[in-house]
């Protein structure tokens, strides 16, 4: 069977495909997880500000892109609108897309991707760019044979990521500076569970357990809180797979039901409205084997359907209708 030629773009000093930064996920699924599929052969194409696609002519089936972004991309690729190559592109973080529709036409880009729901993605791009939701991140090698829940932290809450200050004053000027994409606006849940004695939070570059070390903190943990407020993040299957119990935001406005997890059978749902009354009820007997059940069910429910290896398989088959 021959194999699908890709050609992989990306600025030379893109710290997030380095294998050394704080966050691994782009790393895992890009440099490592893409390569294991056997159906695609790779060619990394690291380039400075300036790549002349040129010499791509001929002797590649797809052109994938990092971002349709100037961060982790050079500024310039001359000549690719004069190639017959369809081009796939991860989608930026939404907020920066508004910047970014220019790359469109002047990338050539025919799809785009990321794990975010589409009704999210065209809140954003124009009603014609075409996306498929493709769920990555989750590299499912860093998640094997977790600690058991009997060694673990099991009458506290994790909390861990960005959040926003609580100070009132901040929260003012950060909303006056970007309305909608501030801390608090998109962690706003997040943010306000800190609040709680019994909730412990950890920033992001607080602790030592960053790149592929953050499975190790989520099992010190027996429960953990994933939320967001306009969409979910990796941690909404990465906190799952290292076998907590999950305290999982969704909302209309996030839409995180299309994920599939289910409340009291793989994860707690929360909201702003039940989130206190959710956090007591586990606490008041936090070491009942129901909170066990639903933190495993939730695991294997994961670990079957997000995994990175999956992912792949998923973008293949869009390389494959494109080529």
């Amino acid at each position: 069977m021959r194999k699908i030629k890709v050609a992989f773009i990306y600025h030379e000093n893109n710290e997030y495909l380095s294998g050394t930064h704080y966050d691994n996920t782009y790393y895992n699924f890009f440099m490592k997880a893409l390569r294991k599929n056997n159906e695609i052969e790779i060619q990394d194409f690291p380039t400075k500000e300036i790549f002349d696609a040129s010499i791509l002519k001929n002797k590649f089936d797809v052109i994938l892109l990092w971002e349709n972004n100037q961060y982790g991309m050079p500024s310039e690729i001359k000549g690719i609108q004069e190639l017959k190559i369809p081009v796939i592109a991860k989608a930026t973080d939404p907020a920066g897309a508004k910047k970014s529709i220019k790359f469109h036409k002047k990338w050539k880009i025919d799809y785009y991707f990321h794990f975010h729901h589409e009704d999210f993605f065209y809140e954003q791009y124009p009603s014609n760019f075409k996306f498929k939701t493709i769920i990555f991140g989750l590299e499912s090698s860093l998640y094997q044979n977790p600690i058991p829940h009997k060694k673990r932290i099991f009458d506290r809450i994790l909390n861990s990521g960005n959040i926003s200050s609580l100070k009132i004053s901040n929260r003012i000027i950060n909303k006056i500076k970007n309305p909608k994409w501030n801390a608090f606006q998109c962690y706003k849940l997040r943010t306000i569970c800190n609040k709680l004695p019994y909730v412990d939070h950890t920033n992001t570059l607080d602790h030592e357990f960053i790149g592929d070390k953050y499975s190790l903190l989520l099992q010190k943990y027996s429960s953990a809180i994933a939320a967001s407020t306009y969409n979910p993040l990796v941690k909404y299957w990465e906190i799952p797979a290292a076998g907590c119990l999950t305290f999982m935001e969704i909302t209309k406005k996030n839409r995180g039901e299309f994920l599939g997890y289910e409340d009291e059978k793989t994860v707690i749902i929360i909201n702003e409205n039940n989130y206190i009354e959710k956090f007591e009820k586990y606490l008041e007997d936090p070491q009942n084997s129901k909170w066990k059940k639903i933190a495993e069910a939730g695991r294997e429910y994961t670990l079957k359907n997000f995994t990175n290896g999956k992912a792949v398989n998923s973008l293949v088959n869009l390389m494959k209708n494109l080529s």
